[in-house]
Formats: structure tokens, sequence, C-alpha cells
């Protein structure tokens, strides 16, 4: 597995060498094909090929990295020692390289590197959520290529917080609108859905202070809103 583990890491952290690798061979056995075979067409069907392929590793090869390590990995835990903005750009925004420190199963300190482009993070999302310098966060590794380094965000105490962040978006903006007219039935009714829907998704969260005072704010709606009834 850490054979699988070192060609995944070269080709997640050096796109533009595996991009030139890739078209090498996909050329050469085009060649050789084409004289094996006696046909021209293994020429051109195999560039093209590794062509797509390479391209196709930029965006990808993370991903993949990261579905690998989470399913035959040894969990640890692991912590950023050294963070770096570079000149480098993506997405508008400058990439970020970072050094950390793995601390093995057995007991090993063992370095790894990444930048915000090449940082392979479990579950999949559309976002790049590197635990912030000096915080301890879960992690994954193959024994025999401890550089290649999973991040698993959602195990780890900052995922936690930004998953909480996240879902409090809905409770935040129905209070909002309830602010606006506390007898709208409408608002109140999406205010009640977004606390109760945050209290059954967080209750053995990491945070029961908060659970505790929503649940308080539910039952005052509750209660206010059988008050109404009533009357």
């Amino acid at each position: 597995m850490y054979i699988i583990s070192a060609v995944l890491y070269f080709l997640t952290n050096h796109p533009f060498w595996s991009l030139l690798i890739i078209l090498f061979f996909s050329f050469a056995m085009g060649i050789f094909l084409s004289i094996w075979r006696n046909h021209g067409k293994w020429f051109f069907i195999l560039p093209s090929l590794g062509l797509l392929a390479a391209i196709l590793n930029i965006f990808v090869a993370h991903y993949i990295n990261s579905l690998f390590l989470n399913a035959v990995g040894t969990e640890s835990t692991a912590i950023i020692v050294y963070a770096e903005e570079t000149n480098s750009l993506y997405n508008d925004q400058y990439v970020w390289k970072y050094e950390a420190v793995l601390k093995t199963s057995e007991g090993q300190d063992m370095e790894a590197s990444f930048t915000t482009m090449s940082a392979s993070i479990y579950p999949l999302r559309n976002a790049i959520l590197i635990p912030p310098k000096g915080e301890v966060f879960v992690a994954k590794y193959v024994p025999g290529f401890e550089r290649n380094l999973l991040i698993m965000s959602d195990k780890s105490e900052y995922g936690k917080k930004w998953i909480i962040n996240k879902d409090l978006k809905p409770i935040i903006k129905a209070e909002a609108k309830l602010a606006t007219n506390s007898a709208n039935s409408k608002f109140i009714s999406q205010y009640r859905q977004a606390l109760q829907a945050f209290i059954e998704k967080h209750r053995n969260g990491p945070d029961p202070a908060l659970i505790r005072q929503y649940e308080q704010k539910l039952e005052v709606l509750e209660s206010t809103e059988r008050e109404r009834q009533s009357e």
C-alpha cells in the first residue's frame, strides 16, 4: 500500500512533472504499439488519452488520494508547525505552504508538507479546510510513506467548529427575519424549523451549552405561540 501512497503523493504534489511523465509514457506506448501492431492509430489514441489523463490529474488527484488514504490509512494525529504564504495564486487567493509533524501510532514524529492546492482532506468538499497552525488535528497515513497525509477535518476540533458555524447560518437568518415582525407566522415557522434542525443534528455535539441555549429559545417560542392561540 505504501507504494500506491507514494505514487498518489507524487501525482498530487507534483502536477507539472506528472503531466510530463504521463505524456512521455503515453507517446512512448503509442509509438511502441503502432510498430508492434503495425497500425498507426495507436500513435494518436494513446497520446490523446494520456493528455486527457494528465489534465484530469491536476484536478482530481488529491480527491483520489483522499479516498485512498481514508479507506486504507492508519488514524493518528498531526499538527501544523509552520505556514507561509507563497506568491502563487489559486482562485484569486494566495497559495499557502504548510509544514506539519505527524505522530504515528508507534509514537514516532514524522515530517510532512503540503499546500492549499495539494492538501488531501476528508470528507470531500468544495472547500479547502486547513487546520490552524499549532492546533492538533486528526490525520491518516499509510505506514511506510508517512509524508502522504490525510486531514480528517470532521474529526478535528477546527472542522467541528466549522460545521457548527455553517449550520448556525439558517438560525441567524431566520432570527433576523423574525426580528422584523415577531407576529409573522411564516417567520415563526422558519425559525422553529431552523432551531429544531440544529438541535437534532448537534444534540450530542461538542457544545452542549449552545444546545441548551437553543432548546430554551425553542421552548419560549412554542410557549409564546400557545399563548397567542389561546387568546
